[in-house]
């Protein structure tokens, strides 16, 4: 009896559909009726027309009409309750199919990919539970964040359609999960950074990004967004720092200026900012292998850089977070172990850090890498700060008298 359905997509969308029309809106008769259809009917050949038939009740047509000719059923997604409950209900039995019959786990992911393509189709209803579906199905893992390439096509986002979508999308999604797991899915597929794609170019802000999904209900969206796009901003600027000291241009009138133009447009804060150029300065040049020579070439490449230090350490904060991104690198960099202390000093000397800083850091503000080592280089000079400002009390007081 099953041998024509096998090979003719129409009799395969008359059992379906049949199935269908018979299991009613009982999901969980649905389900027994798929699980045990796989068995008789091809799923392999035909899982596109399987999932159109779940969805929308027929085959669609390109651009997301019913195809005419063919038997349709009113138990499907589209015809569906649009509320949360209902959806959660319908990713379900998606799941116990695609786990059932694991190789209909791409033909889902390339047909979800496709509906999206054909949002433009659907009725707005249609959509908000297509979006709140795929959202469930996003956070339960079942299908990859990368099908949200579909959503940047240019016409759905010209008319507003991708932007409308995501709202729902995400909403559902995060209210499955949370924001975290929403940032990990993007980041594993690089979709992180993609997300103002939702708009048109003229609309391609973080402001609009920011003002769009916080007034949908979506603040912690924005904020992701917004964070990502400093990240992003802070990755260009260090690899075009980089550029500029490897070019060797006049750093300090060229660079200086640069970066303050950089942390006003990126509204990067001076701490920030201090921890980027150092990273350029010293991701700049090929250090020598040996720890003798090392600390050599560095004191002299940090002689040179040191007024583009000195440019962004205008606070004590900004000081302290600097000699922390010190011995940060020189316990991660083992060459440079014993060059931590020389290297303090010069800075010193080049009133880039300040006596209070170093007193700061040595007495209750250092990181616990390499702590033991780097205090007890640091001992003599300290001994001698302290000393020097006694000294600078007592003739203050002489002078007093």
């Amino acid at each position: 009896m099953y041998e024509k359905e096998r090979f003719d997509p129409a009799q395969f969308q008359e059992s379906i559909v049949q199935g269908l029309n018979q299991s009613g809106t009982d999901l969980e008769a649905v389900a027994k009726f798929l699980d045990s259809s796989g068995a008789k009917l091809d799923y392999r050949r035909y899982a596109e027309t399987l999932f159109d038939i779940l969805v929308a009740g027929g085959m669609l047509a390109p651009g997301g009409t019913l195809a005419d000719d063919v038997t349709r059923t009113e138990f499907c997604l589209f015809t569906a309750q649009e509320d949360l409950e209902t959806m959660q209900a319908y990713a379900q039995v998606f799941n116990k199919l695609i786990r059932r019959y694991k190789y209909l786990e791409k033909g889902f992911e390339e047909e979800i990919k496709k509906l999206l393509l054909f949002l433009k189709g659907f009725t707005e209803s249609e959509r908000n539970k297509l979006a709140m579906l795929t959202g469930i199905l996003l956070a339960n893992g079942n299908i990859s964040a990368s099908i949200l390439s579909s959503l940047f096509n240019e016409n759905l986002v010209k008319e507003g359609v991708s932007a409308a979508f995501a709202v729902k999308l995400f909403k559902s999604w995060i209210s499955e999960k949370d924001i975290s797991s929403v940032a990990v899915s993007l980041r594993k597929v690089g979709m992180d950074n993609r997300m103002m794609e939702l708009f048109p170019a003229n609309k391609r802000s973080c402001d609009h990004f920011s003002k769009y999904f916080t007034d949908a209900g979506l603040k912690e969206l924005s904020d992701f967004a917004r964070n990502q796009q400093s990240i992003g901003a802070r990755k260009e600027l260090q690899k075009e720092l980089q550029e500029q000291m490897s070019r060797g241009e006049s750093f300090k009138e060229v660079i200086i200026a640069y970066v303050r133009e950089e942390m006003k447009k990126s509204d990067i804060s001076e701490q920030t900012m201090i921890g980027i150029v150092w990273t350029s300065v010293m991701s700049s040049v090929e250090w020598n292998k040996k720890e003798e020579l090392v600390t050599e070439q560095a004191i002299k490449h940090l002689k040179q850089y040191s007024p583009l230090l000195k440019a962004f350490t205008s606070q004590g904060l900004s000081e302290l977070t600097l000699l922390l991104k010190i011995q940060e690198y020189c316990y991660d960099n083992i060459h440079f172990m014993k060059a931590f202390q020389k290297i303090v000093v010069l800075l010193y000397k080049a009133d880039v850090l300040s006596e209070e800083a170093v007193l700061k850091w040595y007495s209750e503000a250092h990181l616990a890498k390499g702590k033991s080592v780097f205090l007890e280089q640091m001992k003599k000079f300290v001994e001698w700060l302290k000393n020097a400002e006694e000294e600078s009390e007592s003739s203050e007081e002489e002078e007093a008298d």
